[in-house]
């Protein structure tokens, strides 16, 4: 198969975005540093991309430095904002004004105290969790949904920089901020959150850009989305690792919950994870073959799709490539993981893999 090789420095000249950065993400199976290499595979001609799983939005977020016209979707709502705050917004930022909106007293504390309620002592000091009901309470009040959209994924980046590991699948949080030498390796543990929300907010709000294309975040299950979107000429699949570090909405749960600030779910586990949890398909055994014959069916009128997995994942590379070869000419390429980079499919000695997929004709 032709490699489809993007000359990076001649799109960055013609759109000159080379200087605008991501806000580095601590997100599980972030393809962050992988984005160069899977940048190599974007076919020159390529117009409209979908990021079928966004994620932290790092891809999308590329594909939009490259001047393509990004739909980007994510099944969690907490990451669909981050794409509604980078991918889709073109111009808004969180200015002055709307900090003091945001660290008013709380606007509404008999509906917003559930982050006090449910999570104080657990991830956060009471003084941390009544902050982020206040904060929560006052984001209604920006002037439109793009400010609204940043302000939730800088809070919800601040509350991953004070828990160890990025993540809230543990409950160790304040025992970590209690150790001094843990502290001393990461001074966020003990950092107020407003001060680290502060320190982000100049990031995000410098990779607010304009690519000069129609750019679009959205929050769906992809199965039901694929149908409903106009022409798209790549599609980028990230999908869970089954067996592997699939079950973000255990890992996740607190930044999902305080975007959606649900009232009518159960509080469940030593973590306190939502429950029910949303049906998505593609993090079980049981279900995520279907999901995939279902997804590359429904794919079929995409010329080109590029799917990263894990070599440790359920189904294995082989079947993955048997499903979409009935569709797609397909070339593999491989990625070591020379360290361990946290959960089990990105371990030292297992391999981060591309699956490229061109037209068969």
């Amino acid at each position: 198969m032709r490699q489809h090789t993007v000359i990076q420095h001649t799109l960055f000249d013609e759109h000159d975005f080379l200087n605008i950065r991501f806000p580095k993400p601590q997100y599980l199976g972030a393809k962050y540093i992988h984005c160069d290499w899977i940048a190599q595979w974007i076919p020159d001609d390529v117009k409209v991309v979908l990021d079928a799983f966004s994620g932290s939005q790092s891809v999308a977020f590329m594909c939009k430095r490259l001047g393509k016209s990004v739909l980007s979707n994510d099944f969690m709502k907490f990451n669909s904002e981050i794409g509604k705050a980078l991918i889709e917004n073109t111009h808004e930022i969180l200015e002055n004004e709307d900090l003091n909106i945001l660290f008013s007293p709380n606007s509404d504390p008999s509906y917003y105290n559930l982050m006090e309620n449910i999570f104080t002592d657990l991830f956060f000091i009471r003084e941390e969790t009544a902050f982020l009901d206040a904060f929560r309470s006052n984001v209604r009040f920006l002037e439109n949904d793009y400010k609204k959209s940043l302000a939730l994924a800088i809070m919800n980046r601040a509350m991953s920089r004070k828990v160890t590991m990025g993540h809230f699948g543990h409950t160790q949080a304040l025992a970590y901020a209690a150790n001094p030498e843990r502290v001393k390796r990461n001074r966020s543990l003990i950092r107020p959150l407003k001060t680290i929300f502060m320190e982000l907010k100049d990031d995000y709000n410098e990779a607010v850009f304009d690519n000069g294309e129609n750019c679009t975040s959205y929050n769906q299950n992809i199965l039901d989305l694929l149908p409903t979107l106009p022409k798209v000429d790549l599609v980028y699949f990230d999908p869970p690792y089954c067996d592997s570090h699939a079950d973000y909405q255990s890992f996740y749960h607190l930044p999902e919950t305080y975007t959606n600030y649900w009232k009518d779910k159960e509080f469940i586990n030593g973590t306190k994870r939502y429950s029910p949890k949303k049906v998505s398909g593609f993090d079980t055994k049981k279900e995520i073959i279907n999901s995939f014959k279902t997804m590359f069916s429904l794919s079929d009128n995409i010329p080109y799709w590029i799917i990263s997995y894990n070599d440790r994942s359920y189904p294995d590379i082989d079947t993955l490539v048997d499903m979409a070869a009935q569709y797609r000419q397909v070339h593999i390429e491989r990625k070591p993981y020379h360290y361990g980079r946290g959960g089990k499919g990105s371990v030292a000695g297992s391999s981060e893999v591309l699956i490229i997929c061109t037209p068969l004709n």
